[in-house]
């Protein structure tokens, strides 16, 4: 049996030689290479071609590189067996260094003095300390709770809304649609990890953000964007940052990627933007983890990460 590398715009040859050499004794191939298909027991994949699974009557399960697969579960030919998410510490480390610097950012109220230095104003705007802040996170997963936890940990006030209940030590939780009107009030910089789900696809808008706790940030309250693209309606957040219904976004993730150089966003000063580099997938931390993978699978041990499809992470 063999796993066949199939990542698209990515260099498969790199992630082939570290698969072949975590398991020496397992047959890895890459699209160039010739081979059957019905030996193919597990793919490898990052955004499949169409005909990415044709013949692959044997597989026991596709192999997500991505941490989300809303693109994934969307193949119009993905074959009915189980789909393996990426979860891997360094990830979440990554993601959860990610928050903590913009959530910092706001609440330090660098937004405005930067603009202050351009303008060389010198104004003693006072921030509020990290305690009287709160930070509600959407999306209670591996990476919002470690987010959540380290929030926490530097002082925060942290609120947690998910589609079901979570229990996180210090963290307030707010569940399911009657409550998140209830979550928005609490908040003042509001960040999402939410997986993209068709309940999920744009609910940063104008009435997520009018619901958002007023007068604790100078300039209003923050949203930060580190999940989707597809979560975010971008003309919402131009007015909303324009009105001061937003005082300052951090935005990761858009619509369409790369971001149009035609985006008002990015002539936007209060918005502060990053190439979806959040959160990057380590080629060394994805070969040991789906490595394990197929080594548990061939030792007869359950898989692990398996995504819900109904739940669409």
């Amino acid at each position: 049996m063999a796993l066949l590398l199939h990542l698209t715009g990515i260099d498969e040859a790199g992630w082939a030689k570290g698969f072949r050499e975590a398991m020496p004794g397992y047959r890895v191939v890459t699209r160039s290479d010739a081979f059957d298909p019905a030996e193919i027991e597990f793919i490898f994949v990052w955004k499949p071609a169409t005909d990415a699974f044709e013949g692959l009557d044997n597989l026991k399960a596709v192999l997500s590189l991505g941490a989300g697969v809303d693109a994934l579960l969307e193949h119009p030919a993905l074959p009915e067996v189980p789909v393996i998410r990426f979860v891997d510490e360094e990830l979440t480390h990554c993601m959860s260094d990610y928050v903590i610097s913009q959530v910092t950012m706001h609440q330090r109220l660098f937004t405005r003095y930067a603009a202050h230095q351009k303008a060389k104003v010198w104004s003693q705007l006072y921030p509020p300390a990290s305690h009287e802040i709160s930070v509600g996170i959407m999306g209670l997963g591996v990476l919002g709770t470690d987010a959540a936890l380290k929030l926490r940990a530097v002082g925060f006030s942290v609120n947690g809304w998910s589609r079901s209940a979570k229990s996180i030590e210090g963290v307030e939780g707010f569940a399911g649609d009657t409550r998140f009107m209830d979550f928005l009030a609490a908040t003042d910089i509001l960040v999402c990890l939410l997986p993209l789900t068709e309940e999920t696809r744009g609910i940063l808008n104008m009435q997520t953000f009018k619901a958002l706790r007023r007068g604790r940030l100078v300039g209003g309250p923050v949203l930060v964007n580190a999940a989707r693209g597809g979560h975010q309606k971008e003309a919402d957040i131009v007015a909303a940052l324009k009105d001061g219904t937003l005082g300052a976004a951090s935005l990761d993730v858009f619509e369409t990627e790369p971001l149009p150089r035609t985006s008002p966003l990015w002539e936007i000063e209060t918005c502060f933007i990053t190439p979806h580099i959040a959160a990057i997938s380590n080629e060394h931390s994805g070969v040991r983890y789906f490595s394990q993978i197929i080594a548990d699978h061939a030792a007869g041990k359950p898989l692990r990460n398996v995504v819900d499809r109904g739940r669409g992470y």
